[in-house]
C-alpha cells in the first residue's frame, strides 16, 4: 500500500514538473516575441532589400539564397532543394508618356515575362479594338494596327470601389452605376468575343499583325490598386495602365483624338532557371524521424513586392523557426519549414515536395500553413480530420487567449484541395491546417497587385500569429503518440458525399509556354 502511494505521489510529481516546464516554454516564446520581435527587420530584408520573387527570375533565386544564410546565421540548418525548372526573366524599367496630345507621364508597367520594347523605346498611336460584325471584320481591320498600340481591357465607367458609392451615393445613383457598369462590361466582352481570339490568343494576333505594344487594365476594385498578371505577347511589350491613366486613353482615342504615346518597357530573357524550395529544419531528439511542419510560399507575382502574398507568411515562418531554436533548441520531433516555389503557378513547389519525399508522409505529425495576408488568424479549419478537434483544440488552449478569441474554427471540416500548399499536403494524408487570416482589405487592395507592399503588413497580427503558431508547433512536438488521421468523407456543395482530394504532379518545367 505504503509503495503504490509512493509511485503514485511520484508520477504525480513528475506530471506537474512536465506541465510546469511546457508552461514556462510557452511563457518564454511568449515574452521573446513581444520584446525581442525581428519581424520588422527581417521584412526589411525580404520586401524591400530583394524585392518581388517571381519564379525563375534572379530575384526568386536570391531570397532563396538570403534565406539559407539567415537560417544559418541562428544556427538553423537549411538548404535549397532543386524541383524543377522555369522561364527565367528579368524585369526593367517602365517608362510611359502620353505626348499627344498633350504630354503627361501614365503610371503602369510591364506584366511578368513581357518582351522589352526597342532600345529607347518606340512612340506610336493608341488605338482601341472597334465595333466590328464578325471575325471576318476583325481580320480585315487587323493590318491596320501596324505600328500601333492597341488597348484591350474595358474601360470602367467609375473609379470609385463600391464601398465609396455606398458611402456617399443615393441608393438611386448607386443601382444605375452598377447597371450601366454591367452594361458596359457585356457591350465590350461582345465586342472581343466578335474577333474569335480568346484572352491568350488576342494579343498574339495583334502582334502578329504588327502592333507596337498591348495596353491593359486590371482593376482591383480598389483606389489605386491593379492586379499584375503575366503576358502572352512573345515580341513585343504589355503594359498594364491605372485606372485613370487607361480611361484617359480610351477616352481620348474612342473620341478620335488620336492620342499617342512613347513606352519604354525594358527586360530580359535568360532562358531557363533552376526553380527550388527552401527547407530548414531543427532537428529532433526523442523522435528525429518524425515531423511537426511550417509551410508558406516564398514566390510572388511582382506588380508589388509580395508583401502580403505571402512574405507575412514567409517572415511569420521564419520568425517562429528563430524563436523556437532560441527557445526550444531540443525538441522531441524534428521541426520543418517549407518556404515553396511557384505557388501562384499551381502549388509546384509544395506538390514536388509531397511527391519527391513520400517516405516522409507517413510521419508528420501536423502543418501548419499561413498564406492570405498579413491579418491575424481569423479561421481554422479541421480539414476533414475526424479528431483534429481533440489535439488542435488542447494545442490552441495553450495560446494566450486575447490571440484565439475571435478564432472560428470548423470541426472536422471539409479537406482543402487547392488554394494553398496545405491542399498538396492534405492530399497525401497529412493533418495539414490553414491559419487563414483576416483579410485587410486583401484582395482589393494587395491580393496580386502594385500595392502589395512593405507598409501594407500589421506587424502587431503578424507577431500574434507567430506565437500562435509556435506554441502549437511546440504542443505537436511534444505531444507523446502521432495523432490521428482518421478522416472523414467529403460532402461537395451539393451536400453529397464525394472523394479525398487525388494527390496531383507539380509543374516541374513551366513558363516556357509565355
Amino acid at each position: 500500500m505504503k509503495k503504490s502511494y509512493l509511485l503514485g505521489m511520484a508520477l504525480m510529481l513528475t506530471l506537474g514538473i512536465n506541465v510546469q516546464a511546457q508552461d514556462q516554454v510557452i511563457e518564454n516564446i511568449i515574452k521573446e516575441e513581444t520584446e525581442n520581435s525581428q519581424l520588422k527587420q527581417i521584412a526589411h530584408e525580404l520586401m524591400d532589400g530583394i524585392g518581388p520573387r517571381l519564379v525563375g527570375t534572379p530575384q526568386m533565386k536570391k531570397a532563396h539564397d538570403w534565406a539559407v544564410e539567415k537560417y544559418q546565421s541562428w544556427g538553423i540548418e537549411a538548404r535549397n532543394e532543386q524541383w524543377g525548372e522555369w522561364r527565367s526573366w528579368e524585369r526593367g524599367i517602365t517608362h510611359i508618356d502620353m505626348v499627344a496630345p498633350w504630354t503627361k507621364s501614365l503610371a503602369g508597367q510591364q506584366l511578368a515575362w513581357s518582351p522589352a520594347s526597342p532600345e529607347g523605346g518606340a512612340t506610336g498611336e493608341v488605338v482601341i479594338i472597334p465595333e466590328i460584325a464578325d471575325e471576318a471584320a476583325f481580320n480585315a481591320w487587323l493590318p491596320s494596327v501596324e505600328g500601333k498600340y492597341v488597348m484591350i481591357s474595358a474601360p470602367q465607367i467609375t473609379g470609385r470601389p463600391d464601398y465609396n458609392w455606398e458611402e456617399f451615393a443615393t441608393e438611386e445613383s448607386f443601382a444605375k452605376m452598377k447597371e450601366e457598369r454591367t452594361e458596359s462590361n457585356r457591350a465590350w466582352n461582345a465586342r472581343l468575343q466578335k474577333t474569335g481570339k480568346g484572352r491568350r490568343e488576342l494579343p498574339v494576333a495583334l502582334e502578329e499583325a504588327g502592333a507596337l505594344g498591348i495596353i491593359t487594365s486590371y482593376w482591383s476594385q480598389g483606389f489605386g490598386a491593379n492586379k499584375i498578371f503575366s503576358a502572352y505577347t512573345k515580341k513585343v511589350p504589355t503594359v498594364d495602365l491605372s485606372l485613370e491613366d487607361y480611361g484617359l486613353l480610351f477616352r481620348l482615342a474612342e473620341n478620335g483624338e488620336k492620342p499617342q504615346i512613347t513606352l519604354n518597357a525594358q527586360s530580359k530573357d535568360l532562358g531557363v532557371a533552376p526553380t527550388f524550395n527552401t527547407i530548414a529544419e531543427i532537428k529532433g531528439t526523442e523522435k528525429p524521424d518524425e515531423y511537426v511542419m511550417l509551410s508558406a510560399h516564398f514566390d510572388s507575382w511582382d506588380g508589388g513586392t509580395g508583401a502580403t502574398d505571402n512574405g507575412t507568411g514567409t517572415i511569420m515562418m521564419m520568425e517562429v523557426m528563430r524563436v523556437l531554436k532560441k527557445l526550444y533548441p531540443n525538441p522531441k520531433r524534428t521541426i520543418l519549414v517549407g518556404h515553396w516555389g511557384s505557388e501562384e503557378q499551381g502549388l509546384n513547389g509544395s506538390r514536388a515536395f509531397v511527391e519527391d519525399h513520400p517516405e516522409m508522409m507517413a510521419k508528420i505529425q501536423a502543418l501548419f500553413n499561413q498564406d492570405n495576408g498579413t491579418g491575424r488568424v481569423a479561421n481554422v479549419s479541421g480539414q476533414g480530420f475526424v479528431d483534429s478537434y481533440e489535439y488542435l483544440g488542447r494545442w490552441m488552449s495553450k495560446v494566450p487567449r486575447e490571440i484565439t478569441r475571435d478564432i472560428q474554427t470548423n470541426f472536422p471540416g471539409n479537406p482543402g484541395g487547392g488554394g494553398s500548399d496545405y491542399a498538396s499536403f492534405v492530399a497525401a494524408g497529412v493533418p495539414a491546417f490553414s491559419l487563414s487570416s483576416l483579410n485587410w482589405s486583401y484582395f482589393n487592395y494587395t491580393w496580386h497587385t502594385n500595392l502589395d507592399t512593405y507598409d501594407k503588413i500589421v506587424f502587431d497580427d503578424v507577431q500574434s500569429n507567430v506565437i500562435m503558431a509556435a506554441i502549437m508547433v511546440y504542443m505537436a512536438s511534444e505531444e507523446e503518440n502521432m495523432v490521428s488521421r482518421e478522416v472523414r468523407v467529403p460532402i461537395g456543395r451539393n451536400g453529397e458525399p464525394t472523394d479525398w482530394p487525388a494527390m496531383r504532379s507539380p509543374t516541374r518545367k513551366g513558363g516556357l509556354d509565355n
